[in-house]
């Protein structure tokens, strides 16, 4: 038998990959389900076949977790691998070194636009699934997406189009791709950077895209040797890019800031002053180093001088400011925060919330007032990403629930939790019967569009 100490973190705890699918019916619910939330709670994250270690825990295979909620009770669970080209056994890069876009783990996030299903992964093409879980196969948008495609599009609230980016190991290192709400992927655009990097999230406002090139850079000497083929450069440079959401634009305007990684934005925003506002989790080279080496071992960036401090990583705030060409940073909690999510109805406008997970719990930021609250969760149990879900006569942009996974380090069953968004109390818990391990993203499927079909595009 394995020693459990000597698994890598990724592999032990509540990380631990489960060895089956499972289907459960009339879950058990401690508390009240609000009866609107009718529909499914889907979360995606690597789950490695029993006995494999694909060297770090961005790389195992896909699996989805799902929960139908309706009538304020919890009608099933289920868990599934993504049924990808990777899991059947195909190589991303071919004999010929071609690339192999649905050969991916589909192991990221999962989200719906246009009535239509998507485990996402950065490095290929989405993969389409049923609200039920099962793969239907990989998604190209009618053969338009020739390029990977991020695992964090950004629909827009008011025009309902999605707009999304692919990296690349070779040029173009990044492409623009804009979807209209019915699902049609019409614009494509190269934007122009200087080389391949670990370029997981953007941001959009009203009027721009924002960009974020940092110094987490493609090694092409790690590629093949299991892990993430990616090193800390900090000679890379780092910058924030603005470019306007004009059809046809790929001038970006670059603002020079000081060496940092960001894997997930909170939202971005023009106020009032026409400076662009962005909220997002800012790990410094030191934290980001030790952050990466905890996931992946041998494959992480080299050492970075002595000197380098290490803090938390946390929300920070950029002002960039077109007016001056000057970017202003500032922290805005001192807590170690990650997965910040917000009312997705004002994405790309202005917020006063977010929500992170912190080392103890669920934590939600006013950042007009500038304070904050923790909903704890106890002993070995933590907290995943938290997806705020609106209720439907609400008002305030915090009235609404939070929903997330919790995971057990001690290998005990996970649960669903329920918090109302506003006081961030208990408002239910789906016991589920199985362990769910740690993992990524996750979205609500409101049940208005459950009778509409999938539609290739």
């Amino acid at each position: 038998m394995t020693d459990e100490t000597t698994l890598p973190l990724y592999l032990r705890g509540r990380f631990a990959p489960v060895p089956e699918e499972h289907t459960a019916t009339d879950l058990t619910v401690r508390g009240s389900l609000p009866p609107e939330l009718d529909g499914r709670y889907l979360r995606n994250g690597p789950n490695p076949l029993p006995g494999e270690d694909e060297g770090h825990w961005f790389t195992g295979p896909g699996m989805l977790h799902g929960i139908r909620l309706r009538g304020g009770r919890a009608e099933w669970y289920r868990n599934r691998w993504v049924r990808t080209r990777e899991l059947e056994g195909h190589p991303f890069v071919r004999e010929d070194f071609t690339i192999d876009l649905a050969a991916t783990p589909a192991n990221t996030h999962v989200i719906r636009h246009a009535d239509t299903v998507l485990a996402l992964c950065e490095v290929g093409l989405p993969y389409w699934v049923t609200p039920e879980l099962e793969t239907v196969g990989p998604y190209d948008f009618g053969g338009r997406l020739r390029t990977a495609m991020t695992a964090h599009p950004k629909e827009d609230p008011v025009t309902g189009e999605l707009h999304l980016f692919g990296t690349g190991f070779a040029p173009p290192y990044l492409t623009y791709h804009r979807v209209t709400a019915e699902g049609a992927l019409l614009d494509s655009r190269p934007i122009e950077v200087p080389g391949p990097t670990m370029m997981h999230d953007f941001a959009i406002t009203e009027r721009h895209i924002v960009w974020m090139d940092l110094p987490v850079v493609f090694e092409p000497a790690l590629a093949g040797r299991g892990g993430m083929p990616y090193r800390w450069d900090e000679a890379y440079g780092a910058r924030l890019g603005v470019m306007s959401r004009t059809p046809g634009s790929t001038d970006v305007r670059w603002y020079e800031i000081d060496p940092c990684y960001v894997f997930h934005v909170g939202n971005a925003y023009e106020d009032t002053q026409g400076r662009i506002v962005l909220d997002a989790v800012r790990y410094d080279p030191a934290e980001f180093q030790r952050s990466w080496s905890d996931i992946g071992g041998p494959t992480g960036p080299s050492s970075l001088a002595p000197d380098h401090s290490r803090t938390p990583a946390a929300l920070h705030r950029w002002l960039l400011d077109p007016a001056t060409g000057r970017v202003t940073e500032s922290q805005l909690d001192d807590r170690a925060a990650e997965f910040p999510t917000h009312n997705e109805s004002l994405t790309g406008r202005p917020h006063r919330y977010l929500y992170t997970v912190s080392n103890d719990g669920i934590a939600k930021h006013d950042l007009t007032h500038g304070t904050g609250s923790t909903h704890e969760t106890p002993g070995s149990r933590y907290a995943g990403e938290a997806v705020f879900v609106p209720a439907a006569d609400g008002t305030g942009e915090d009235e609404g629930w939070l929903l997330t996974l919790v995971s057990d380090d001690d290998g005990e069953a996970g649960e669903l939790l329920v918090l109302d968004a506003a006081e961030l109390s208990v408002q239910a818990v789906v016991e589920l019967p199985h362990p769910v391990p740690a993992g990524f993203h996750g979205s609500w499927l409101p049940d208005v569009h459950r009778d509409a079909s999938p539609r290739r595009h």
